[in-house]
């Protein structure tokens, strides 16, 4: 691990200690230390009777209406649920573009988000999206001790999550931090990503250069995923152009996550590694100070 990459986690851990995670609306009612589920589980807040099949655990058995009955049956228990933080992090090359902002201020938020999680209780999985969903190691921990993101994967975020989707914590909290500069519906993803979820937010971190380009003349680009060239002139009507197509793609992505019940929370990476100001995700109700 570089010492840079250390130094941003330790930053976002520092940070992060001024924030907890805020709980979600619709579990408020029912999270107290513990989510309540809806299936049977292994609380001891009693549900239901139901009959015994072979297979069940014996120490469920009602062996006091055995009695009364002569018949075997089983105790259900609402499942407790421990809540939970499921942190997706975008680790495909077009977060990677130099100067790297991107990959900074995505490890430090991050970890900040991990600290925040830890400040409300929650515990949390921080997962890499590259040619398989995987978690990082370690990322249960204090951020200090994950090992280093890699931001080298060749397609897009959706390819990741559905070849291996991940084992997501049910009812648990999950962000996904992107640049989302990728083609593709994001219904697709957003829609497996909110199943069984308490909530989903989508952070959108861009650079300031995504935002507003300022190369001009004849240029030649490199797209960072296929490494495919493509020789353009860039003038102000190609400026807006690309301007008006970003804006469209953000309304795409602010229209899923209507769909979708997800929230979504658009940063500028040098906006946020200079000041660390994270008032936009405590409106949206992600963080609370």
């Amino acid at each position: 691990m570089t010492n840079a990459y250390r130094d941003f986690l330790r930053e976002g851990e520092r940070i992060g200690l001024r924030y907890s995670l805020a709980v979600p609306k619709t579990t408020a009612a029912t999270l107290a230390g513990l989510q309540i589920g809806q299936r049977a589980g292994s609380s001891l807040e009693f549900k239901d009777h139901r009959d015994y099949q072979p297979g069940d655990d014996l120490r469920r058995i009602d062996w006091n209406a055995f009695a009364r009955s002569d018949k075997l049956t089983i105790k259900l228990f609402r499942e407790e649920i421990t809540p939970h933080l499921d942190l997706l992090v975008d680790g495909s090359r077009s977060m990677a573009v130099e100067p790297c902002v991107k990959i900074e201020a995505a490890v430090a938020l991050s970890a900040a988000l991990a600290v925040a999680a830890e400040n409300a209780g929650h515990s949390h999985t921080v997962w890499s999206l590259r040619e398989v969903c995987e978690p990082v190691a370690n990322s249960s921990g204090r951020p200090s001790t994950w090992t280093e993101l890699a931001f080298d994967f060749r397609q897009n975020p959706l390819e990741s999550f559905s070849r291996v989707p991940p084992k997501l914590r049910r009812l648990g909290q999950r962000i996904f931090i992107s640049d989302l500069l990728w083609l593709g519906d994001p219904l697709q993803l957003l829609q497996q990503l909110s199943q069984n979820a308490a909530s989903v937010t989508v952070v959108q971190l861009l650079a300031e250069s995504d935002l507003a380009p300022s190369e001009r003349g004849r240029i030649r680009l490199i797209d960072s995923e296929t490494e495919e060239q493509r020789e353009i002139f860039i003038d102000d009507a190609a400026i807006k152009r690309y301007k008006d197509a970003l804006a469209r793609h953000q309304q795409n992505w602010h229209s899923a996550c209507r769909q979708t019940g997800a929230t979504l929370v658009e940063l500028v990476a040098e906006q946020l590694l200079s000041n660390w100001n994270l008032e936009s995700l405590v409106k949206a109700g992600v963080l609370k100070t």
